[in-house]
């Protein structure tokens, strides 16, 4: 399969400063303060990316494990529909308030979800859970589970990832 040479890309790291990395919210205590502010963050860089000649329906948004949770969160919220999103080794953070709070273009989004068997920080049956409800409420999600841990199963979870994102492009 292509390694995707057409694709441009934007990584954003998260604002919070995390032992030496970054992170969207605090896990260790009220996530719920980090993730609004996140999320209008990612509204306020994804509408600057829109004046810039980026349109949402070109682009996919996408991310690993707390970014993953931002990716659904601005994803489902936001008000203009992606070409996709993508999250890996994520949940979705109060899923019920999520689906009362669905942007008008949230069911229109296709969404790829990733998760590992064998996550010790995300635990996978609470997060298929979520996806489970998610597809009954009529959200668009392809599910895949890799056996993994808490990181990316090499090449065969990277080849569905590219397979998902080639697919939004030659449908659209």
């Amino acid at each position: 399969m292509t390694k995707l040479p057409w694709l441009n890309y934007l990584l954003v790291n998260a604002p919070d400063p995390y032992f030496g990395g970054f992170s969207w919210f605090d896990f260790e205590g009220n996530p719920e303060p980090g993730i609004v502010r996140s999320r209008k963050m990612l509204f306020q860089l994804l509408d600057d990316l829109r004046s810039r000649g980026f349109p949402s329906d070109k682009s996919i948004v996408g991310g690993f494990s707390q970014g993953g949770l931002m990716a659904w969160e601005a994803g489902l919220y936001y008000p203009h529909r992606f070409a996709g999103l993508i999250g890996i080794s994520g949940y979705v953070h109060e899923p019920e308030e999520l689906l009362r709070e669905l942007s008008p273009v949230a069911r229109k989004q296709r969404m790829l979800f990733t998760h590992g068997t064998q996550d010790p920080l995300i635990p996978f049956g609470k997060v298929r859970q979520q996806v489970d409800a998610l597809k009954a409420a009529g959200l668009n999600i392809e599910w895949r589970e890799f056996v993994k841990a808490h990181t990316i199963a090499g090449d065969e979870e990277l080849d569905v990832i590219r397979g998902f994102i080639a697919g939004r492009f030659t449908s659209l």
